[in-house]
């Protein structure tokens, strides 16, 4: 199928904490391949991979010094061809993340672009003179903290970083580089991926004349723990020229069969509609992964919102749609206060995995697995050290999966990279595994369920009800399913037309007399008749 990827569910794996099979206490290819029946079991469409190649992993191999292989932490190039292979077998097809907007200060061409500003890639990377006090350039500012400009001693001039300084940027109005990056997404496709997430996609191009960024518009006038969050980065990243260069991946993606992209749109909420709607139409990405439901907000308002949106500006483009993942606080542990954990975590998944769009699981979701409480000295994340207490850092979402009740959750027989604790352990795979109305067997029902389901692919209507009340249909050729959801512990009521039968999975939900009664968390899908109104 051509578009599998629309409406498709995709499960990332984040390499480090998936499953160790050597007993160093870091994830590998061979530990993802022994459980990718675990993934298919789930009843996703594919697994997307965080990045396994060769990194000084300053960043966690997000500073990449060799793109066209794999990092030994993690296996060989015989190891990926494996996995590929026997995801494939599965019936999963294979992402694979690609951070191309910047490269580690280890990778040979940055180690040959710093060496004087007449080398044959002086030119690829982002340079610039200092002001004539010896101030950076302009007043941009890197997400992990302090001035996005490093000074660099041999050439004279300051080199462009937006995360770490050991992550300088690509410059991308250099054609050169332009090229070179096609020609690694091609090594990939050759060797059968399937996709590509585009890490940072929005980061690739910067304003050439270096214009300041102004401040960003707040509610009150508190300063943000982090000065990236003061900054309306107009100039720094989200450029025009980003486009055209979109439309030549998509012409390489288009040279193979049934091949996908889907690329990160890191920006505020003010912005990230309009981009993603630029980025998905007049043939550019297939796909645009939101940070919009990433955050603290859990409201019908906010939810509809986003949705809607996004189809109101982009009727032809399309969305991938996340409640957690590598980067964020587990949405169990934000959206706590609305509910029991498990309640929220079963509530969580009916919601999104109804929302039109593309879906994408991060792993131990499926087990409700809530945040770890990280202490200082387990710290590995460079933001975590640099904004503590306030900011924790990202460890917290990325402690290993935990497959069973032992001391290691089962991912490890040796010493994990990040601790395994308490709170987790008991949000294991093997306890859950065959329990009705678990977390994990709830994920299995409702992703069955949806594939032969309007929840694919059908288009969306809300319903205009009251807080905390979320409700909508969605409609195809195949049929009708009404969506509706009680954001709350307390009990609600809606009255709906026509439903004259529960036809679908449902959390404590009675349908009495035209009116469904949804207990605390309570959820409904069901099969409608075609012109089901809810009021």
């Amino acid at each position: 199928m051509t578009e599998w990827w629309r409406g498709a569910v995709v499960y990332q794996v984040y390499p480090r904490s998936f499953q160790d099979s050597d007993g160093d206490g870091i994830g590998d290819l061979k530990g993802i391949t022994q459980r990718l029946g675990h993934i298919a079991s789930l009843g996703v469409d594919a697994v997307w991979l965080s990045p396994v190649f060769k990194s000084p992993m300053a960043d966690m191999g997000y500073d990449v010094s060799d793109y066209c292989d794999i990092d030994p932490l993690f296996g060989t190039l015989a190891d990926f061809d494996t996995l590929v292979a026997q995801a494939h077998d599965l019936g999963l097809k294979v992402v694979i993340d690609q951070v191309i907007s910047h490269s580690s200060d280890q990778h040979p061409y940055f180690a040959q672009s710093r060496r004087d500003r007449s080398n044959d890639k002086a030119d690829w990377y982002v340079w610039a003179d200092a002001q004539p006090d010896g101030s950076p350039p302009n007043n941009w500012v890197s997400v992990f903290g302090g001035s996005a400009w490093e000074w660099d001693t041999r050439r004279r001039q300051y080199y462009l970083h937006n995360f770490l300084p050991s992550q300088p940027d690509f410059n991308f109005h250099n054609p050169e580089v332009q090229d070179w990056v096609l020609s690694v997404l091609r090594f990939w496709l050759e060797r059968g991926v399937d996709g590509f997430r585009l890490d940072t996609v929005n980061y690739y191009f910067h304003d050439q004349k270096l214009r300041n960024n102004g401040p960003e518009p707040r509610a009150d006038n508190t300063p943000a723990v982090n000065p990236y969050d003061m900054q309306d980065h107009e100039f720094s990243k989200s450029r025009p020229e980003n486009l055209a260069f979109l439309a030549r991946l998509r012409a390489l993606l288009d040279e193979y069969e049934a091949r996908s992209m889907v690329g990160e749109v890191g920006d505020g909420p003010r912005r990230s509609l309009k981009i993603m709607e630029e980025y998905t139409s007049n043939g550019r990405l297939h796909m645009a992964y939101s940070f919009d439901m990433l955050g603290p907000l859990f409201t019908p308002e906010h939810f509809r919102s986003r949705v809607e949106g996004f189809f109101t500006a982009a009727p032809d483009g399309w969305p991938m749609w996340a409640f957690s993942n590598h980067d964020v606080i587990r949405h169990v542990t934000r959206w706590a206060d609305h509910g029991t954990q498990d309640d929220v975590a079963k509530l969580a998944a009916a919601m999104l995995l109804s929302f039109e769009g593309s879906i994408c699981l991060y792993q131990g979701e499926e087990l409700g697995q809530t945040e770890t409480d990280i202490e200082y000295h387990e710290l590995t994340d460079p933001p975590g050290f640099r904004f503590w207490p306030d900011y924790k850092g990202r460890d917290g979402c990325r402690t290993p999966m935990v497959w069973d009740g032992s001391h290691t959750g089962g991912f490890t027989t040796g010493t994990p990279w990040l601790p395994v604790k308490g709170p987790q352990l008991d949000r294991n795979v093997l306890s859950q595994q065959g329990v009705a109305g678990s977390v994990l067997e709830t994920y299995r029902a409702l992703l069955d369920w949806r594939k032969g389901s309007a929840l694919r692919a059908g288009r969306s209507r809300f319903f205009d009800l009251p807080a905390p009340l979320l409700g909508f249909r969605r409609d195809d050729a195949e049929g009708s399913v009404i969506c509706l959801f009680n954001l709350s512990s307390d009990a609600q009521s809606v009255a709906v037309a026509e439903l004259v039968a529960m036809d679908g999975p449902h959390a404590a939900a009675k349908l009495a007399k035209g009116m469904v009664q949804l207990g605390p968390n309570g959820w409904l899908w069901s099969r409608c008749a075609a012109q089901t109104e809810a009021g």
